[in-house]
């Protein structure tokens, strides 16, 4: 969800840099694909999550983006720009996703409801609905 800045309840004060260590161990693996996951109605150029790739894949070259709240965006908006690997670009592109709200996790949607929805929403959105599913953005 997110690098946690600040403390909360019994987090040691400490818990930004003990979050950023443990991904800086796994991601400076060049052999490992890094998963830079952000919210599609965020501001992509203040994703944590892809400041800390590029530190350790400028090129880009092993980070795939994942695009979530492709749902939650304002009215109007898209991330057809993002999903087409316009913006910052990666080797190997981005991927969008929705996932259950908390609200769906609360009603009890099961996973094969949520794909399908997930599904519907991508067939269905008229920025979405004319994109290659190709797999690299």
């Amino acid at each position: 969800p997110g690098i946690t800045r600040v403390p909360v309840g019994d987090q040691p004060d400490d818990i930004e840099v003990q979050i950023r260590e443990l991904c800086l161990k796994y991601i400076t693996n060049p052999d490992s694909i890094i998963l830079a996951i952000t919210a599609a109605n965020t501001d992509m150029a203040s994703s944590d999550s892809l400041q800390i790739a590029k530190e350790v894949d400028p090129l880009g070259e092993r980070t795939v983006g994942v695009l979530t709240k492709l749902d939650l965006m304002d009215p109007g908006t898209d991330a057809s720009d993002v999903l087409n690997n316009q913006v910052i670009p990666l080797k190997l592109g981005y991927v969008g996703v929705v996932n259950r709200g908390q609200r769906d996790i609360n009603n009890k949607v099961n996973v094969k409801d949520a794909l399908e929805k997930e599904s519907a929403f991508f067939r269905d959105h008229p920025s979405y609905c004319t994109m290659e599913l190709n797999g690299s953005g």
